[in-house]
């Protein structure tokens, strides 16, 4: 006669819910803290690249006796402008490679003049791309 074992090898249904559980939070945790770290990186990558923007934009300065206009944008650091007003001894590129986009994907945003009374404001709106913000949604500014 044959004996029906009820003990089964393996594991229940419930203890598999119980460990995909654990090892879901422990996963969401460890992601968490991650994101949080990248959005700190971007933020402080963000504001070295607008210090280096700042630099060029003073050394642009003290070549031309002016600021490259709204409408040259940034990319007067890269290349020389053909509109007005004409850099006569732009001496660049003031910068070692075309501006990137922030480190979210946007561009950065160049106003003469900047807040403050200062001459220039160079600018990253942050994560959400929308002025105003906290956390990783800050703007990144050259005036603060």
């Amino acid at each position: 006669m044959k004996k029906n074992n009820l003990h089964r090898e393996g594991w229940t249904f419930i203890e598999t819910l119980i460990v995909m559980t654990i090892v879901l939070i422990l996963t969401a945790s460890v992601g968490f803290g991650a994101a949080k770290q990248l959005d700190r990186a971007r933020t402080v990558s963000a504001t070295s690249q607008i210090e280096t923007f700042s630099l060029a934009l003073d050394s642009y300065y003290m070549d031309n006796g002016f600021y490259p206009s709204e409408s040259q944008g940034l990319n007067a650091l890269w290349q020389k402008p053909s509109s007005v007003p004409f850099p006569m001894n732009w001496n660049g590129p003031y910068v070692s490679k075309p501006v990137p986009s922030d480190p979210w994907g946007n561009e950065y945003l160049y106003r003469v003049p900047g807040e403050n009374e200062l001459p220039y404001e160079v600018c990253s709106y942050g994560k959400d791309g929308i002025k105003g913000g906290t956390g990783a949604d800050a703007d990144v500014s050259s005036c603060k």
